[in-house]
């Protein structure tokens, strides 16, 4: 699978907020799917897998003061259900991706057929882990949450050297995170050290659905994460959790980004023939202050430079001085292009511009159609 799977690819974090129920896990599946098609981005819907009878310690099972522990047996679901859930991600067009906390659990991601896998923050050192998922052969995002520069050094050369699609996040592991603690400029600093691999966002704000993803677009971020949840039979939703109409201005704040800053290529853009019309328009073209004959020299002496510039006269831009006329010029006409023989004649750009025989009745019999 490709690495443009990561292109503009949000990532909706389901995580525990189903609590462990079938019923409240496909509602949120469904009710995200319709704003995800409402604004068209591409996204997936994150799960979490555990293979819970390893993955506690069976003598501390019942250690109702570890709130780890006690929340992983709270919203445990057994397996067949995770797979419906994951069809049901697949049914409504998303991409379907799970943060594996094992290696069982990786295993289930084969077996379901799970398009990305995730490497959560807590994990990007856990060297078992990362064995297995590699082995996968499925694209990786990984999250940098509390990470120093040499373990997200070792991270990336490890999944980059074995040619697996990956994408790190940059991620800040505060529940909730205020704006201060957002640090987007990391992005930047994620890019410039890791060139070919792609960057994205994952973060747990709770103050903005807007101005954060708009900023992380314009710096180079194509992956965006949240954790989302919705208001159902009562059960709080916790402060960092993206409800489904947040998550609507989320999408569109994107897709406004994405339109304001024109593509996601560092290639020079194609200018617009309206926009070189209008800056035309605005340039001086270049005069002849009094009678000149053919042969002579040109010296700044001898133009003035005015609006409006006409279609196959040189401009301010161009002219330099020391260009010779191969016809003669009376007083106030335009010096064209065709009147010279200097450097820039053979300029495929400007000779576009040389139209063929026109005039403007307004500016005598050698005046050309002014370039409108």
């Amino acid at each position: 699978m490709s690495h443009d799977i990561f292109n503009d690819l949000f990532v909706l974090e389901l995580a525990n907020n189903h609590w462990g129920k079938l019923e409240r896990g496909l509602k949120i599946i469904d009710d995200f799917a319709s704003v995800v098609e409402a604004n068209g981005v591409k996204a997936s819907i994150k799960l979490q897998f555990r293979d819970v009878d390893t993955f506690i310690h069976g003598d501390y099972r019942d250690a109702s003061d570890i709130r780890y522990i006690k929340k992983t047996l709270d919203t445990q679901m057994p397996w067949p259900r995770l797979r419906t859930m994951v069809q049901a991600i697949r049914n409504h067009g998303m991409l379907t991706m799970v943060t594996p906390f094992d290696e069982v659990s990786v295993d289930k991601c084969v077996e379901f057929g799970v398009d990305i896998l995730k490497i959560a923050s807590s994990d990007i050192r856990d060297k078992t882990l990362l064995r297995k998922i590699a082995s996968a052969g499925k694209p990786v995002i990984a999250s940098s949450g509390g990470a120093d520069e040499h373990h997200l050094d070792a991270l990336v050369e490890y999944f980059c050297s074995r040619d697996i699609p990956f994408a790190l996040n940059h991620c800040v592991s505060i529940y909730p995170s205020e704006d201060s603690e957002l640090e987007l400029d990391q992005i930047d600093y994620l890019k410039a050290r890791y060139p070919n691999v792609a960057i994205g966002l994952s973060t747990h704000e709770h103050r903005d659905w807007q101005a954060s993803v708009m900023i992380a677009y314009a710096k180079g971020a194509r992956t965006f994460e949240r954790h989302i949840d919705i208001d159902y039979e009562g059960v709080p939703v916790s402060p960092y959790c993206t409800r489904p109409e947040q998550a609507d201005v989320w999408f569109k704040a994107f897709n406004t980004a994405r339109e304001m800053c024109g593509g996601a290529t560092a290639a020079k853009r194609e200018i617009p023939a309206k926009e070189r019309e209008y800056l035309d328009a605005l340039v001086r073209g270049v005069y002849a202050r009094r009678d000149l004959p053919a042969g002579h020299v040109l010296t700044e002496a001898d133009v003035y430079f005015a609006v409006p510039l006409l279609k196959g006269q040189i401009s301010t831009r161009e002219f330099e001085g020391g260009e010779a006329l191969v016809a003669s010029i009376a007083a106030d006409e335009p010096i064209r292009l065709v009147d010279l023989n200097a450097h820039y004649s053979g300029d495929p750009e400007l000779l576009r511009m040389v139209p063929e025989r026109g005039m403007d009745p307004r500016l005598g019999s050698r005046r050309i159609a002014v370039n409108q």
